[in-house]
Parts: structure tokens; C-alpha cells; sequence
């Protein structure tokens, strides 16, 4: 028997240590959601070049459009929060909670986030915000 508990203490030990080092760290970084993260508040700040940069290349013209969109209102970002929610071949997806307000004088335009799935890409090795469903 003596064996066996060895045999088990064997086997259980490094699926512990792995949950162990799992559990232990909540905030696991998610570049593809910081990537999204990044633009929004990119585009909230109106910092255009930022915003672009956390674009990929096909998605450049719509981040532009989207950012003169908001150019000539007050725009805040409330609640934002991101995290990646799966992949889609090489497209990593991701879903984020909070919304993005835009005043146009007395009336507020409130964009809910959680409508949205992002699309996310690595491109010249960096994550890019490239669209959303």
C-alpha cells in the first residue's frame, strides 16, 4: 500500500501545483482585450494616433471614420471592462462590458458595449483591434 500512496502523491501533486499557480493569479494579462481596451479609450481621449495605432491595417479607415464621428462631441467611457472570449481561426474574440457615451447637446447617445463582439488580430506582433460583430 505503501507504494500506492506514493504512486498517488506522484500523480496529484503537479495537477495541484498547477491550480495551485492558476488560482493564484486573477489578473492573467489578455493582450487582445488591453488591445481593445486601449482603443476605446483611445477614442474616448481623442487621440487619434493612438487610436490608429491600436487598429490593424484593414480596420485603419474605420477607426478614422469612428473617430471623426465622435470628434465634435463630449465622449466618455463608462464602466469599461474586456476580456478575451475565444477564438475565431487566427481572430481572437473579445467582449467587454461598460458603455460609450456621446453628448450632443441636451440628448446623450449611449453605445452598450456588451452589443458588440470585437475582433482581434496579431499583426507585426502586436494586438490590434480589427472590428467587432
Amino acid at each position: 500500500m505503501h507504494t500506492f500512496y506514493k504512486l498517488l502523491l506522484h500523480l496529484a501533486l503537479p495537477v495541484f501545483v498547477i491550480s495551485a499557480s492558476a488560482c493564484s493569479s486573477p489578473n492573467q494579462s489578455q493582450p487582445a482585450a488591453d488591445a481593445v481596451t486601449a482603443y476605446l479609450e483611445a477614442l474616448v481621449q481623442k487621440e487619434e494616433n493612438a487610436m490608429i495605432n491600436q487598429a490593424c491595417a484593414e480596420w485603419e479607415s474605420q477607426a478614422k471614420l469612428e473617430f471623426d464621428s465622435f470628434a465634435a462631441v463630449k465622449v466618455a467611457l463608462e464602466g469599461p471592462g474586456c476580456s478575451e472570449a475565444g477564438q475565431d481561426g487566427s481572430v481572437r474574440l473579445v467582449n467587454c462590458s461598460g458603455k460609450i457615451i456621446a453628448s450632443y447637446g441636451e440628448e446623450d447617445l449611449i453605445i452598450d458595449l456588451a452589443e458588440r463582439t470585437y475582433q482581434v488580430i496579431n499583426e507585426g506582433g502586436e494586438w490590434r483591434m480589427c472590428g467587432y460583430r
